[in-house]
């Protein structure tokens, strides 16, 4: 039975797993604090307006001039549903991906995406698996629901651990989650083996490929497996408008998937989930090379500025291909949180192995400069 959003707040399903899906508890679930510092901290937290965000990997260069402007121009249109456009918005993207518009499924940011589908896949029971730490928004979901989380450590180079993932597969998982490069280590694994795992592992469960930061990656780099979606293999392509394109207030994200994933997963969306406004400015980023290069290398330079520092002060980190740097805390994550709050930085602290590690954000050029001396001071 395929049910839209209002049909799925009252249904037996949403009875049945002992919740009520609604937009508050996806958002309660993507601001989940990840360590005990952060739970401590949210709990004594001050205003936080005016602070230098480098907490929510954002782009802080974009919108894009030609996102402004198609957004502006929409603006007439606000008394309409985009119906027309977003189906638009699903040709041009299927023309970019080399795919029908079948293959694909737009959401409010992939992270509405990625609810919807542990919803999907939660409702199964059994388990979902993925990498630790990665982005938990989708198996935060499943465990909402009926679903076992399956964590597998990262390896010593804070890559994902593909071997050790396969190896792991029970009867009872129901998805396996990866994401290329991860968030929060920033690390990134050869395409092809991750090509190969996909195509083994999808024979038996599928694989949600997410590839948020894929466009940080030099082009030559950027090796998408929507090449093996187009073979039909059970294996969902996630992308989102929200970082190297800089919509993250906007919310525009999706999947490409063979349509019976599709369909399976859509089943727990909105009616009209993205905006005509949203719509528009999704579009005139698309093919945007201009502005993703201009993004690819403020980051690239202003991210050496804290990647120096940590070499400088000989604390490792994962090897970074994105918009954020991760590290082992040097000092207690709660005082970090609370001294940078102080002195005007937001960041993330992560528990891991029993350790704390920090996840910063890479800002603008002069933001990561202020950052490090800050952070200096912090943990003299």
């Amino acid at each position: 039975m395929k049910l839209n959003r209002r049909d799925w707040l009252t249904s037996t399903l949403a009875l049945t797993a002992g919740v009520t899906l609604t937009s508050s508890l996806a958002d309660k679930l993507m601001a989940t604090p990840v360590s005990k510092a952060e739970e401590f901290y949210w709990k004594s937290i001050g205003v936080t307006a005016g602070k230098i965000k480098l907490d929510s990997n954002e782009n802080p260069y974009g919108p894009s001039e030609k996102a402004k402007q198609a957004i502006v121009q929409i603006l007439a249109q606000a008394n309409r549903y985009p119906i027309t456009e977003m189906e638009e918005l699903k040709i041009q993207i299927g023309k970019k991906e080399g795919v029908t518009p079948d293959y694909v499924h737009v959401g409010a940011g992939s992270g509405d995406i990625l609810c919807q589908a542990g919803a999907a896949f939660g409702l199964e029971g059994g388990s979902v698996m993925s990498a630790f730490p990665t982005f938990p928004l989708l198996m935060n979901y499943a465990e909402t629901f009926k679903a076992t989380w399956e964590k597998i450590n990262l390896n010593d180079k804070l890559e994902h651990d593909y071997q050790a993932m396969a190896s792991a597969i029970r009867n009872d998982t129901r998805l396996i989650f990866i994401c290329n490069p991860n968030n929060p280590s920033g690390t990134f694994v050869d395409p092809q083996k991750v090509k190969t795992f996909c195509e083994e592992v999808s024979k038996k469960v599928p694989v949600y490929a997410d590839e948020a930061y894929l466009e940080f990656l030099d082009p030559s780099q950027q090796v998408s497996m929507v090449e093996l979606v187009k073979k039909d293999m059970n294996v969902i392509v996630s992308r989102t408008f929200s970082k190297i394109h800089g919509l993250a207030g906007l919310r525009v994200g999706y999947i490409i998937a063979k349509p019976e994933l599709i369909n399976h997963i859509a089943t727990y969306s909105h009616d009209i989930p993205v905006s005509h406004t949203s719509i528009a400015a999704a579009k005139a980023c698309l093919g945007d090379e201009v502005f993703m290069k201009l993004t690819r290398n403020n980051n690239e330079e202003a991210r050496a500025v804290l990647t120096n520092y940590l070499d400088k002060k000989k604390i490792t980190y994962g090897k970074t291909f994105t918009n954020f740097v991760f590290f082992p805390a040097p000092k207690e994550g709660k005082i970090i949180l609370h001294k940078m709050e102080e002195k005007g930085y937001l960041i993330r602290i992560w528990d891991y192995k029993q350790m704390e590690w920090c996840r910063v954000s890479i800002g603008t050029l002069n933001e990561m400069k202020g950052f490090v001396k800050a952070f200096d001071e912090v943990v003299a």
